[in-house]
């Protein structure tokens, strides 16, 4: 089944451009919560494009809105946006398609605040979109999957950091985007096809990209394993 948008690396710009206008829920820092948008972007930062003395909300609108990309639904990352990984699964008619962003260096245990300054500010952005329209709760449960799936994948992973096998980042960012239109799910649970089709989508897309972090990032990994060993 072919996807619903097109993706268009143009670094430091990842966009994922939708064939039509989709409703989109986020905690993006550009355009959060319930938005209608046709596109969501990644923007690749680094730590010098974000110094201390600047407001990096500012340097952000900045460049979003430099690139014409304001009606987008922004995601921040510092891994290599080339690094994108993306997952396509099917189940009884309904279809799921994620793309991810991933790098652990800011990662963190759920509940425990590692309070370990990062290298530099590694995070996963996820996009899921799902194949046909969804109510309001459904759209809020297929957040809560795309969550579980992605947290799932790390934690099978195994990377360490302060001495924990680390649930995700201190910034991770999950969008939905699903279709306009009459609700065709009420729900989007683990018991259904949307819910199955979300979860194995997340889980693959972010599996890999934990692969290309680990070969890409070997020496930082190493580091965060060697802290750990002498905590």
């Amino acid at each position: 089944m072919d996807a619903p948008f097109s993706i268009d690396l143009a670094p430091p710009f990842l966009v994922v451009a939708f064939q039509r206008e989709q409703r989109v829920l986020s905690w993006s820092i550009l355009r959060p919560g319930m938005q209608m948008a046709r596109r969501v972007v990644w923007l690749e930062v680094r730590n010098r494009d974000l110094p201390c003395d600047v407001d990096p909300m500012n340097v952000i609108r900045a460049r979003v809105s430099a690139a014409a990309l304001d009606d987008a639904v922004v995601l921040v990352t510092s891994r290599d946006i080339g690094s994108y990984r993306q997952a396509h699964v099917s189940v009884e008619g309904s279809a799921a398609w994620c793309v991810t962003t991933l790098g652990l260096s800011n990662s963190e245990r759920v509940g425990v605040r590692l309070h370990q300054p990062p290298p530099f500010a590694g995070t996963i952005n996820t996009l899921v979109h799902i194949g046909e329209a969804l109510s309001e709760p459904a759209m809020i449960e297929a957040l809560s999957i795309a969550t579980e799936a992605r947290t799932a994948a790390v934690l099978d992973a195994e990377v360490r950091r302060g001495g924990h096998i680390v649930t995700g980042t201190g910034t991770d960012c999950i969008a939905i985007a699903a279709p306009t239109g009459e609700p065709a799910a009420r729900y989007a649970g683990k018991h259904t096809a949307i819910g199955e089709v979300i979860g194995a989508a997340v889980y693959k897309a972010t599996a890999d990209a934990i692969s290309d972090w680990k070969r890409d990032c070997a020496d930082l990994r190493d580091a965060m394993e060697a802290k750990t060993a002498s905590a």
